[in-house]
């Protein structure tokens, strides 16, 4: 499904394949024989997401981007089934595996791999050819790569990385309900969604 979104419509290569229980939505830009497949999410809140070339955005992953956060994927990219890729820039030949997940503000550069529920932090950076491996934290930048029972030391790194000014635009302190009172706020433009194609 194609949907116009805060007066934006997706605009797809006619090599590109998107499935029809996909859903495009807003300034999303879809490269030359793309394929976004069955349950799939992309969609550009407030900002954009540019798919390059011989992307494969695989069933029930998730991509959005926001303005301060625009998501970028590079050629020949995999981004695997319930995947997570939020305001996040993806270089060329990356692999995002099954479940995997990407904050806003973070990047992966040309030949690395994240592997299955791995998982990259706000505003962290893993380089060129590097892989996470499964079930793994990265965080920082450069990212240092922690097993998720080194909670501790996760945490060290992470709190001092704005996630909740990142992710929700609210700064440190902010309880729930000064949270969801963004987010509804902001999720609700979708209100005014046109939808181009079913």
């Amino acid at each position: 499904m194609l949907i116009e979104h805060r007066g934006a419509s997706p605009r797809i290569d006619p090599t590109a394949y998107v499935a029809p229980t996909a859903v495009i939505s807003g300034d999303v830009t879809i490269g030359a024989d793309a394929r976004i497949l069955h349950g799939a999410v992309v969609t550009a809140e407030d900002g954009s997401v540019s798919i390059g070339a011989r992307v494969v955005v695989m069933e029930h992953a998730l991509v959005r981007g926001r303005a301060s956060h625009p998501v970028s994927i590079g050629d020949d990219v995999l981004i695997g089934p319930h995947a997570h890729v939020n305001g996040a820039t993806i270089a060329t030949e990356v692999f995002i595996a099954t479940g995997a997940s990407l904050f806003p503000g973070s990047s992966v550069e040309t030949g690395s791999e994240m592997r299955i529920n791995s998982v990259l932090q706000v505003n962290s950076h893993i380089g060129s050819g590097e892989s996470l491996p499964i079930g793994w934290v990265a965080v920082g930048d450069p990212a240092q790569m922690f097993s998720p029972d080194r909670h501790d030391e996760i945490w060290a790194i992470q709190r001092e990385l704005d996630f909740g000014g990142t992710v929700y635009g609210v700064g440190k302190g902010a309880g729930m309900r000064d949270i969801m009172t963004r987010q509804a706020e902001f999720f609700g433009a979708h209100r005014d969604d046109r939808v181009i194609e079913p």
